[in-house]
């Protein structure tokens, strides 16, 4: 006989996790299922940050409030921010120009102007800007929030942030040394390069030779060192077993199953602690008629085929709901039944 997979403990995740992220495919209720575990975990006395990256802005349409860029209470213990992709570039690319301001001539102002106007409708302006306040997200809310959950957190999102140490070091390297008025930086930049780390990747960068740098210079270094440093702390804490945890939702279908298993390997290869599965949508097995017939049919071979490629994920399953589940009370009821 085919065993399944342990049952998902959610009660120890939402009461002894600091950071939970929750991923899956478009479609199988990430967003209902986020916003339900932080319905409970504020019921349990959690103050939790729900934050979405969805542009859809999804997370508003859960809880039928409108939530928008800025952190908002939605009930007791409970606050919410939906990240707008737009507001963040705008964002972030103001404060490189600011910063890039103080050091550059007016002649390669100019073209650092245009340059900024014409990244900002490039294929991966978004996801920059995006990882960089996930990064502060990640840095910052544990100081004011027990539990901060995080909806629709694509899985190569995750691995970029991993990875960020050393690409931006590589970035600000190649960028720097083409100005020769920078060059004297090589030596505070060379141990920020990719694949100086690899032997301890968790360490974060140490500060040196910036006593022989002009004050120009040493503000250049201090800015990277800063960038780095809130990387590096992103890094370890999203691999941090005790304290992180990333829960997929999926349905019983082909497609998500098929997804969900190659982000499981992706994540365990980084690092990265995956808590476990939830199967969202599942038919009753009291179900009647012909149509429902075939369907539990197919369901049942999809939920063994979960068994033997999760085998070694705890999971749990929540049965398909008659109606939508909007609003808090809505979310609270559909919470309970996650267990």
């Amino acid at each position: 006989m085919l065993l399944m997979p342990d049952m998902l403990d959610i009660d120890a995740l939402l009461n002894h996790k600091r950071l939970l992220m929750v991923g899956g495919k478009g479609g199988v209720g990430k967003t209902t299922t986020a916003a339900a575990l932080a319905c409970r975990a504020a019921s349990a006395g959690r103050k939790v940050l729900l934050v979405s990256t969805d542009p859809a802005h999804s997370l508003g349409d859960a809880f039928d409030r409108e939530i928008g860029n800025q952190t908002r209470c939605l009930a007791a213990n409970l606050y919410a921010l939906e990240l707008d992709p737009d507001e963040e570039v705008d964002r972030y690319l103001e404060k490189v120009s600011a910063q890039m301001r103080r050091f550059a001539g007016p002649d390669q102002f100019r073209e650092l102007e245009r340059q900024l106007r014409l990244s900002r409708q490039s294929p991966g302006a978004q996801e920059a800007a995006l990882l960089e306040r996930l990064s502060q997200i990640i840095d910052d809310a544990p100081n004011e929030y027990d539990l901060v959950i995080f909806d629709t957190a694509p899985t190569g999102h995750t691995l970029r942030l991993l990875s960020l140490p050393e690409v931006m070091a590589a970035w600000t390297s190649g960028l720097l040394k083409h100005n020769h008025k920078a060059r004297e930086l090589g030596k505070v930049l060379d141990h920020l390069g990719p694949g100086k780390d690899l032997d301890s990747p968790m360490q974060e960068p140490l500060e040196h030779g910036r006593q022989d740098l002009d004050p120009r210079s040493q503000e250049v270094a201090d800015t990277l060192m800063v960038r780095q440093r809130l990387f590096h702390r992103a890094r370890r804490r999203l691999s941090d077993a005790q304290t992180t945890a990333f829960l997929f939702v999926l349905t019983p279908e082909k497609l998500p199953i098929l997804e969900t298993c190659r982000a499981v390997r992706s994540l365990t290869d980084a690092g990265i602690p995956v808590a476990g599965a939830v199967i969202n949508r599942v038919l009753p097995e009291q179900a009647e008629g012909s149509f429902f017939a075939a369907r539990l049919t197919r369901q049942r071979r999809h939920l063994d085929d979960i068994a033997r490629q999760l085998a070694t994920l705890p999971t749990m399953s929540v049965p398909l709901q008659e109606d939508d589940v909007q609003g808090v009370e809505a979310l609270t009821a559909f919470a309970s039944l996650i267990r």
